[in-house]
């Protein structure tokens, strides 16, 4: 059992606070992603939890222990960086058996151990090789291989995939959550990518400047943003974001967007639970994700006509962006569905898939229709 839990963690450089008040409790086996911006905190966070920055308040603890003043060495964590940082003249084997050499295990025990985490990481026909001989992928294969041959209480990494292309990242996505299945290791994982954090993640740690913004499965900090922040930063395309002023109609609510001649029409339960969060009289921020903007080429009842403009084909999907009033919203289409720019189309907000945000706070008021 492998549970770390951070207490009001505190830390600056010079005036500048880096992270502020931070609590966190990561379970056993549980594969956490820290996600934000450069300059969050992220990797000072991981840097603490690994002993290679001290802290300025708060307590770290590794199995109920507190840990905050041991040693990195002491602390039985691995970690892996960005650079692949092997050693050159080393072949494969070497480079992975470095870290229980230093322990002097038995030869016959050191064998064992590399040539079983080779083949679970699957490179035992690389093992005598140099790095120089390997591609970028099989570079970081082995530099987590390096980490976990020692069995490490947790593994903590630091943007690992950062550095490969674009095809070398999805697939060492892949080759990352396969072993940490097979492995059940308490991970850690850093990465500004918040499509890398979708898809490794049990939960999503969300931070910008110093603060944690939001804790969740990634479909809940998807589908249920807790602020702005959080709603315009997770997602791809992100979350459109408009300011709106909402009025009592007589079997409904209606939703004026800037611009726009014509309302467009909301359950009127909206207006209770607007009522029931606390919202302010005037301007509120409606967000809604690309998806829930419904395009139709043919005029329907409840729908606006508005103009195409961007068209961006993704293969699979669309990505089409449409004038509503002074403003532009991002659809999610079947591919070609919308044929070129400057088509009128018709389209409405899907209700169950809007958002409303205080604009002053930026705080989700939790209204779900």
């Amino acid at each position: 059992m492998t549970q770390i839990e951070l207490r009001g963690i505190q830390k600056w450089f010079g005036e500048v606070q880096v992270i502020k008040d931070l609590n966190l409790t990561i379970a056993d086996n549980e594969f956490i992603v820290l996600l934000g911006q450069s300059g969050c905190g992220k990797t000072t966070t991981l840097r603490a939890v690994a002993g290679l920055e001290t802290v300025d308040e708060g307590d770290i603890l590794i199995d109920g222990e507190d840990v905050k003043h041991l040693h990195a060495s002491a602390r039985d964590i691995a970690m892996v960086f960005q650079s692949f940082s092997l050693y050159p003249h080393m072949t494969v084997f070497e480079n992975i058996a470095f870290p229980l050499r230093a322990t002097r295990m038995a030869k016959a025990d050191i064998d064992k151990a590399v040539r079983e985490i080779a083949r679970v990481l699957r490179i035992t026909d690389l093992l005598g090789k140099r790095p120089s001989a390997l591609s970028g992928g099989d570079m970081q294969r082995v530099a987590i291989g390096r980490a976990l041959v020692r069995k490490p209480k947790a593994m903590l990494m630091d943007e690992p995939i950062g550095a490969l292309d674009a095809k070398l990242r999805e697939e060492m996505r892949s080759e990352i959550k396969r072993l940490h299945l097979k492995q059940g290791s308490t991970t850690i994982y850093v990465t500004h990518d918040q499509i890398e954090a979708m898809a490794l993640a049990d939960r999503i740690v969300i931070m910008h400047e110093g603060v944690l913004q939001q804790v969740g499965a990634p479909e809940e900090v998807y589908s249920r943003p807790a602020n702005l922040f959080v709603a315009r930063f997770v997602g791809s395309p992100v979350m459109n974001v408009s300011e709106v002023n909402v009025a009592e109609a007589s079997d409904r609510a209606d939703i004026s967007l800037a611009g726009l001649d014509r309302a467009i029409a909301f359950p009127r339960d909206l207006l209770g639970q607007l009522s029931a969060a606390g919202a302010k009289a005037g301007p509120l921020a409606l967000g809604v994700r690309p998806e829930g903007v419904i395009v139709s080429r043919e005029e329907k009842e409840g729908m606006i006509p508005v103009e195409a403009h961007i068209i961006e084909p993704l293969g699979s999907h669309d990505i089409v962006d449409l004038k509503v009033g002074e403003e532009f919203l991002r659809a999610r289409t079947r591919a070609g569905y919308v044929d070129r720019p400057g088509r009128t189309v018709w389209t409405r907000i899907d209700p169950a898939q809007a958002h409303f945000f205080d604009p002053g706070s930026g705080d989700s008021l939790g209204v779900r229709l």
